[in-house]
């Protein structure tokens, strides 16, 4: 099968843990760039990218990266690009995103004219034919500029990959799937006998997330993708994949997740959503507020998306909520590791302590530092 270049694209600062992954999946020539990580495979691997990625937004096939200053230049490097080799006579190919960062060519209506036109031209040759209907399935097209180089994307997973299935209701300011899990990973949490308590869980995101990796269930394995639709691999091929995706979960594991909110509805929806995942039986949920909090056991892990005060009439509570947090998770869980993701800047200074780590990462464009404290191993 025809070797081909893949896009992961990614929020800021979790390419490495992307990477990571795409080595796990046996992907090959992996390579990070800032919010994207490349890697080369096949037909079958575009698949297994949408079906297996929990941190990545988007699958994009690569088409092709190049210098353009004018847009002469454009339109032949974008009619070098084979496009007969993905897109089908009916096919639908939107130009549906545009960026042009520090470049001589700015106007992204101009660069969307150039770039169909040049694509229209190359598959009139191809398919010896003068009219396009765009009728059959959706190839959308990205084209991302940045100091002259432009690099050109076709949109395999449709929906974003965050949108895996089972978040049906989302309450005012919900951490995004992939962010959880990239919380998770980088907490090392794993399951078996360390158990983990989310005591803001919200809509229950995190330890939803976290039960779906203690299980190794594949994130994108009840949701389907644009490119299902595009007659690269079977309908069987894509149910094959499924399968085994599916014979290689882990429902022996002891799993210990507990997640607690102080709001009775949001965590009945919390509820609603683990079992959309198929992880109820693994995830204790109580209404609880967060002074209410106890250590089960000697060791474990905290992880957690606390309220972040983007609203400065929030701030005061945010405070005293953050001096709240580091007075009790040093009584009550002194040997437990904390992790904990926010925006507000002075964050260590109500909490009382310096994180053992501290990484920045953006959770729905918004700018977070990620603290991790370790506890004992």
């Amino acid at each position: 099968m025809k070797k081909i270049t893949m896009i992961a694209s990614a929020s800021m600062g979790i390419e490495g843990i992307i990477k990571e992954e795409c080595i796990k999946l046996n992907f090959q020539n992996i390579n990070t760039f800032n919010g994207r990580v490349e890697f080369d495979g096949t037909y079958f691997d575009v698949a297994k990218a949408n079906i297996h990625l929990r941190c990545a937004d988007r699958v994009y096939l690569k088409m092709g990266e190049f210098s353009a200053k004018s847009f002469e230049e454009l339109f032949q490097a974008i009619l070098s690009l084979p496009w007969e080799d993905i897109i089908p006579e009916d096919g639908a190919f939107p130009i549906s995103w545009v960026s042009a960062v520090n470049c001589k060519l700015f106007s992204k209506s101009d660069i969307q004219k150039i770039v169909k036109k040049a694509i229209v031209e190359r598959l009139k040759k191809s398919f010896k034919s003068v009219v396009f209907t765009e009728t059959g399935a959706n190839y959308a097209i990205k084209i991302q500029g940045l100091k002259d180089i432009f690099l050109v994307m076709i949109d395999t997973s449709g929906e974003a990959l965050h949108k895996r299935g089972y978040r049906a209701i989302k309450n005012e300011a919900p951490i995004k799937e992939t962010m959880a899990a990239s919380m998770i990973y980088l907490s090392r949490w794993k399951g078996g006998d360390l158990p983990l308590i989310d005591p803001m869980c919200g809509t229950g995101t995190i330890p939803i997330e976290a039960a779906m990796i203690a299980r190794n269930i594949a994130p994108g394995i009840y949701r389907n993708f644009v490119s299902e639709k595009w007659g690269i691999l079977t309908s069987q091929d894509w149910i094959d994949l499924r399968d085994e995706a599916m014979s290689n979960e882990d429902h022996e594991k002891l799993v210990k997740i507990y997640a607690s909110d102080i709001d009775e509805v949001t965590l009945e929806i919390a509820k609603k959503n683990a079992i959309l995942a198929g992880v109820e039986d693994d995830i204790e949920f109580e209404t609880k507020n967060i002074l209410m909090l106890e250590a089960i056991e000697n060791k474990g892990a905290l992880i957690t998306n606390p309220p972040y005060g983007e609203r400065l009439s929030d701030l005061e509570g945010v405070q005293r909520l953050y001096t709240l947090m580091g007075d009790l998770y040093r009584m009550r869980f002194p040997k437990w590791s904390w992790y904990l993701i926010t925006s507000y800047e002075e964050f260590q200074d109500y909490f009382g302590k310096k994180a053992t780590k501290n990484r920045k990462l953006y959770n729905g464009g918004i700018k977070c530092y990620f603290y991790q404290y370790h506890g004992e191993r």
